[in-house]
């Protein structure tokens, strides 16, 4: 599973310490996959945002303006991502690991004090920044690391803020108050 092409010398120090903040799965259907995560594992409840676009896109060094959905829950101390591609763009984090009907983990994702600073710690694990964007609405910059060597899977990295930290905060308080009869909230 954990394949590098780079040994790995155990007396080394990590460069950075990460914490795993979230876990994203491309869904075909994002109402129905919240039901599953739900039945299967008590996940939820969840804020629907729907057809998010970006502000600014590069995806293997071209410009991708792909509109994605997402909802968001708490699964325990995680939280939940179920995300699909609204658009049928091919030059995209999303379709470079599944069609428009599969489903799958896309990414797990990290909040870091400096993305900059993140992007060169994985290049130098040779994990390569894939993507890099800005959401339209609240300009929030992320970043998909090709972690699918090693990991199977893509990472995703935004820099710590306020506004990122209080949604996360927000996500995790209604998991607790939740009586669980709605299965969905709004903010």
């Amino acid at each position: 599973m954990l394949r590098s092409k780079r040994p790995i010398k155990w007396n080394q120090q990590s460069k950075m310490k990460l914490e795993i903040s979230q876990i994203a799965y491309h869904v075909a259907d994002i109402r129905t996959a919240c039901k599953k995560m739900f039945l299967q594992f008590g996940a939820g409840p969840f804020i629907i945002s729907e057809n998010i676009k970006l502000a600014d896109g590069n995806h293997r060094g071209k410009k991708t303006q792909f509109v994605h959905s997402s909802a968001y829950g708490q699964w325990g101390n995680v939280m939940l991502e179920l995300v699909k591609q609204e658009d049928n763009s091919m030059n995209t984090p999303f379709r470079e690991m599944y069609g428009p009907n599969e489903e799958g983990i896309h990414h797990t994702a990290l909040i870091v004090d400096n993305f900059d600073k993140a992007v060169a710690h994985f290049e130098s694990c040779n994990m390569p920044l894939l993507t890099s964007c800005t959401t339209a609405h609240g300009g929030v910059e992320f970043g998909f690391i090709d972690a699918r060597a090693t990991l199977g899977h893509m990472i995703e990295i935004y820099e710590r803020s306020p506004t990122l930290l209080n949604f996360y905060q927000l996500v995790k308080d209604r998991a607790k108050q939740w009586d669980q009869k709605d299965l969905f909230f709004t903010p």
